[in-house]
């Protein structure tokens, strides 16, 4: 399990948010949340597979070739 990132929320909550501290401690995770996704915005979510294959059809990973490699 992944600890709590505490240093990230208590920087967030007194930093951007600029809560007094007796604020922020009384928030729940939840409360915390929803202020934090009001600051950032909406994020986008993962593509679609189909959406991921049409991208690795046009832009293959494929081995560079030697006149493509960087001389040095």
């Amino acid at each position: 399990m992944t600890p709590f990132p505490w240093a990230e929320a208590i920087g967030f909550g007194l930093g951007v948010l600029r809560l007094p501290p007796a604020a922020f401690w009384r928030m729940t995770p939840r409360e915390l949340a929803f202020a934090i996704a009001a600051v950032r915005g909406p994020q986008p979510g993962a593509c679609s597979r189909a959406t991921l294959s049409a991208l690795m059809t046009q832009f293959p990973d494929t081995p560079r070739q030697a006149e493509d490699a960087p001389h040095g």
